[in-house]
């Protein structure tokens, strides 16, 4: 039985590896005057983590060990969001734990930053939310309230008992399915907003809602309202209507909220520490790909070469699905773990390699021709190969799962067996199991399948069927 095999094959599979490494590293981008356009994404457009980039790592709690509700930990996640777009902190991850009450923040410094002071921005980011509900919607220049806004204040937030996002299931009113914030009031602010509805409905007035002097909402007055119980409607009955309602709701409690935030614990890496331990991550790894090669090469001649172009598109894969390469992927946060978990990745992709290879080297060597070693090489090697790269993926997705965005795919799968597990190292062992899962399971691709085919096809080839060139002893015979 003939092992089939077309020496196009090689080449076909050969050069599209190498064109497709060389677009994942470099990218495709043209340039007009001072404008770029992005085409393909490449390794310089990978978004990296705190540990790289530099940055702050600070985690929340309600002081005074305040056991906290799910839905007040929410309300004070949306007034940490709010505190960091203020401060112009756009790129940030906030994970809530609402098993242990943490509300874990992390964001990285600016691209040329030097002055900024994480211990004020952690102060501010943490200080309890100041809520005022004020007469109209007068502003200055800055957005700040002036005027009758900054004068009159209908409430604040201790005058609110609640606020719950809801939708009109009413089928006889006019605002069916539309979205809305459900207003409930404190004894202390009923008088006040009573008097303020009554005269602002009469004109059609507006009551701005302010969160630490930042504008969320100004609903207009429609009636009189006496009783404590508000409506907040949004005109709008789409999802983002329905988002909109919840975010309204998250900050307009946020203001009345029980409790402070302490900041537990953090720490903060500078930018020169993080670009430093990249270059220096970079370095080790493309040393370790040549001394790979090398070795490859060295020991299993032509199955050695062809072993390095699939370590070279298995690699360039793997950065594609961190750089954002592929639209339909988003882009993920580079940590220095998930740069070890590439590295990793590649040690699998070599072992895969490195049994077919040594498989064929036995069977060349026990007398069997070029056809016969290759299809013996990678039928007896598979095995192993399977059974070592699964115990990998397993390992990756409980890391995933125990210690990822809670509501991450493999946390919400696992949420029974590690339950107790929180977000808290997301940024860090998640990104180390996001590259080795994805780099394991390329290995199938490119160390078990292109592999297989290229050897397959090259060893068609006249001038490739000398079994020295597949480990073989020169003058040895086969049959």
């Amino acid at each position: 039985m003939k092992t089939k095999g077309k020496p196009w094959q090689f080449f076909v599979v050969a050069v599209l590896i190498v064109a497709f490494a060389f677009t994942a590293f470099f990218g495709i981008n043209t340039k007009y005057g001072d404008t770029t356009k992005i085409w393909v994404k490449g390794a310089e457009d990978i978004r990296f983590g705190i540990d790289i980039r530099g940055g702050v790592d600070v985690t929340f709690m309600p002081a005074d060990d305040f056991d906290a509700t799910d839905e007040q930990l929410s309300a004070a996640e949306s007034v940490i969001k709010q505190r960091l777009v203020n401060l112009n902190i756009t790129d940030n991850e906030v994970y809530t734990d609402f098993s242990k009450d943490r509300i874990i923040v992390r964001f990285p410094w600016k691209e040329g930053e030097s002055d900024f002071n994480p211990e004020a921005a952690i102060q501010e980011i943490g200080a309890t939310a100041v809520l005022t509900f004020r007469e109209g919607k007068e502003v200055d220049g800055e957005g700040k309230p002036v005027g009758v806004t900054a004068e009159n204040i209908i409430l604040e937030g201790m005058d609110i008992a609640r606020a719950v996002p809801s939708v009109d299931n009413s089928t006889n009113s006019p605002t069916y399915g539309q979205y809305y914030v459900a207003l409930e009031l404190n004894e202390s602010g009923k008088e006040s907003f009573a008097e303020a509805t009554t005269r602002l409905a009469e004109t059609h007035g507006v009551i701005s809602i302010w969160m630490d002097d930042t504008l969320v909402s100004y609903p207009m007055v429609n009636s009189a309202i006496t009783d404590g119980h508000a409506m907040i409607t949004l005109n709008g009955s789409d999802e983002k209507t329905r988002d909109e309602a919840i975010s309204l709701a998250n900050k307009i409690n946020s203001g009345a909220l029980p409790f402070a935030l302490t900041a537990e614990d953090y720490s903060t890496i500078s930018p020169s520490l993080g670009a430093n331990s990249l270059q220096a991550m970079v370095l080790a790894g493309l040393i370790a790909f040549v001394l790979v090669a090398l070795f490859m090469i060295i020991n299993y001649r032509l199955p050695g070469v062809v072993a390095v172009i699939a370590l070279l598109g298995q690699t360039a894969m793997t950065l594609a699905f961190v750089s954002g390469y592929f639209p339909v992927l988003n882009s993920f946060t580079l940590t220095l773990p998930g740069i070890a978990g590439i590295i990793l990745a590649i040690g699998m992709g070599v072992d895969a390699n490195v049994i077919a290879a040594e498989r064929i080297k036995e069977e060349i060597r026990s007398g069997k021709s070029v056809d016969g070693a290759i299809r013996s090489g990678f039928e007896r090697g598979l095995a192993p190969v399977i059974d070592g790269n699964v115990t990998v993926i397993i390992v990756a997705v409980m890391l995933m799962g125990a210690f990822g965005p809670t509501d991450g795919f493999f946390a919400k799968m696992l949420k029974p067996i590690f339950f107790a597990f929180g977000p808290s190292t997301a940024g860090t062992i998640y990104s180390f199991g996001y590259t080795l899962l994805v780099g394991v399971l390329l290995n199938f691709v490119f160390g078990v399948i292109s592999t297989r085919i290229m050897l397959k096809g090259i060893s068609k080839l006249k001038c490739m069927r000398n079994p020295v060139l597949y480990g073989g002893v020169k003058n040895e015979k086969t049959v």
